[in-house]
């Protein structure tokens, strides 16, 4: 491919937290490439603040260890982690069973199985970092409308405003969410399983410290968790994910906030004392979407464009993250080779990388709604066998650790990165 001929030699189409981290990863480590990325909402200029105070009803996302490891690779966890609230403990049990299991990243030789992050606070780091990448261009606001073959490139539409500009490419990457329209236009076959539940997302105040504790509490109505927020310092605020079947979804919406808390406590119980107050409640359907072939020449897709988990585990945006990683290794290597980054046996060593990964991820995520939302007594002695079995047996306890951090798979690597640094994955 002639590189004069091209407008761009990447586009990313979705400038959220996944497409700027993929954008940002292959300004660090193939900084010879131009990429442009594509976003439906007007780009912030918001500049980093020097102190940043999150709000209470702030969204977050739970990274895991090998999420930390990634952004250090990228230079933007000493940034990152000034807002950064470390889970130092998980504590999963069952209500209503004596089953309990307890993690403790003292036990695995490191500070933290994870991180809470505020959303707002990742995409401000992203978008300073990003500033410093003239590599890196954005379309904001804009969208993809249609891609097609530009001799052995591509060509992608892009809307913006009442103009329509077509840019030449030699990879489109989508990445703009599980609920993709440009997926469904350019026609990539969906699995979609509904799980009749709901995820209510809000943020709440305990009478006791959450001490870096996370709690995954499995409940008859379906799971929930509580992360722990507030940064270095130990508080009394964790992000809640509740949960809930369509008919008690409204009828906790319909509650005052009082009431909520209430209702909250009932299914979760007192670790943390009385539950004090709730944020801002936001709600969304679950489901399991998976696509099987998440490549086609010149196309690849990318975090919840290609499969969205539910939120039990908290293991979807760390799947989308170690799968950006990969796509960025093999256009590494393609380049070397002289291939086109849409070239099909470059996406396809991606897809093939990857597919494990996200196979075991979403196998590990679907069983625990399955396994835990089967009520039947004889299923929930085993859960408690289970649970308690993880407790006694350190082999077993260990290969649940290290999924819950995000270690299970294999952590590709920059050129020249040092040995030190993939050794951490230990």
């Amino acid at each position: 491919m002639s590189e004069q001929k091209l407008d761009t030699d990447l586009v990313i189409a979705g400038g959220g937290l996944a497409g700027a981290t993929l954008a940002l990863a292959l300004a660090r480590a193939v900084p010879q490439l131009r990429v442009t990325v594509v976003e439906a909402f007007p780009l912030s200029r918001e500049p980093l603040p020097d102190h940043y105070q999150p709000s209470f009803d702030a969204r977050s996302t739970a990274l895991a260890w090998g999420s930390r490891l990634i952004y250090e690779q990228l230079g933007l966890w000493p940034r990152l982690s000034a807002q950064a609230t470390p889970i130092r403990h998980i504590h999963v049990s069952d209500r209503g069973r004596f089953g309990a299991t307890r993690l403790a990243a003292s036990e695995h030789g490191q500070e933290a199985l994870g991180y809470v992050v505020d959303n707002r606070w990742l995409g401000l780091c992203l978008m300073a970092a990003l500033r410093d990448c003239p590599q890196v261009s954005w379309r904001a606001p804009a969208q993809v409308r249609d891609v097609s073959r530009w001799r052995d490139g591509v060509s992608v539409a892009v809307a913006e405003g009442d103009s329509l500009e077509h840019l030449t490419a030699q990879c489109l990457v989508i990445a703009d969410g599980g609920r993709s329209g440009l997926r469904e236009r350019l026609g990539f076959r969906v699995a979609h399983s509904g799980y009749d539940q709901h995820a209510l997302i809000a943020n709440v105040s305990t009478g006791q410290s959450h001490g870096f504790t996370a709690y995954e509490r499995f409940t008859p109505a379906g799971p929930m968790a509580l992360l722990p927020q507030g940064g270095a310092g130990a508080g009394n605020t964790s992000a809640l994910v509740w949960t809930l079947a369509q008919a008690d979804l409204e009828q906790v919406l319909a509650l005052d906030a009082a009431d909520q808390c209430r209702r909250l406590q009932q299914r979760f119980g007192w670790r943390l004392g009385r539950i004090n107050q709730i944020g801002q409640c936001n709600h969304y359907p679950l489901a399991l979407s998976t696509v099987d072939e998440a490549i086609r020449p010149g196309v690849v897709l990318i975090g919840n464009a290609a499969h969205t988990l539910h939120p039990v585990a908290g293991q979807g945006f760390n799947l989308a993250l170690r799968g950006i990683m990969a796509l960025v290794e093999q256009f590494q290597q393609g380049l070397a080779q002289g291939l086109a980054l849409g070239d099909l046996a470059l996406l396809g060593r991606y897809q093939a990388h990857h597919r494990r990964d996200w196979q075991q991820t979403v196998r590990f995520s679907d069983s625990l709604i399955r396994i835990f939302g089967d009520r039947q007594p004889a299923l929930a002695l085993a859960r408690d066998a289970g649970l308690v079995g993880l407790d006694l047996l350190p082999g077993v306890k260990r290969m649940f650790a290290r999924s819950a951090m995000g270690l299970g798979a294999r952590r590709p690597a920059f050129p020249n990165e040092p040995q030190q640094a993939r050794n951490r994955d230990d």
